[in-house]
């Protein structure tokens, strides 16, 4: 039997504003062998502004606070129908790639990632 490779598990981070906690973690999952990361924030202003498509793209979608649950479930209730939402607990107090957060993300990531 033919080892079938597996397609990758596709995460999307979920912060505010996608300027420190969720593009920490889509640079540090992209590295990751067989994960596609990407990265958004629920307020009007975020770098990359949370879409429709972006959480039909994921797998698993992973928010910073419930604060950003809560936006998610007012804005795209449908979309979250059979979806795995995990709410991490990582408040905004870290800067980009800070070393505190990168453990953090690895250590609350990891068991979703079944590798």
């Amino acid at each position: 039997m033919e080892n079938v490779p597996q397609p990758p598990l596709r995460l999307l981070f979920i912060c505010s504003r996608n300027r420190l906690r969720s593009p920490t973690a889509e640079a540090v999952f992209s590295t990751y062998p067989n994960v596609e990361a990407s990265s958004a924030g629920t307020n009007p202003d975020a770098d990359t502004p949370l879409s429709s498509d972006l959480i039909q793209w994921a797998d698993i979608v992973f928010v910073m606070e419930r604060t950003h649950r809560k936006k998610l479930d007012e804005r795209f209730q449908s979309l979250l129908i059979g979806k795995r939402v995990v709410v991490l607990g990582i408040p905004d107090k870290y800067g980009y790639m800070d070393k505190r957060l990168v453990a953090l993300l690895e250590a609350k990531v990891a068991r979703y990632l079944g590798q």
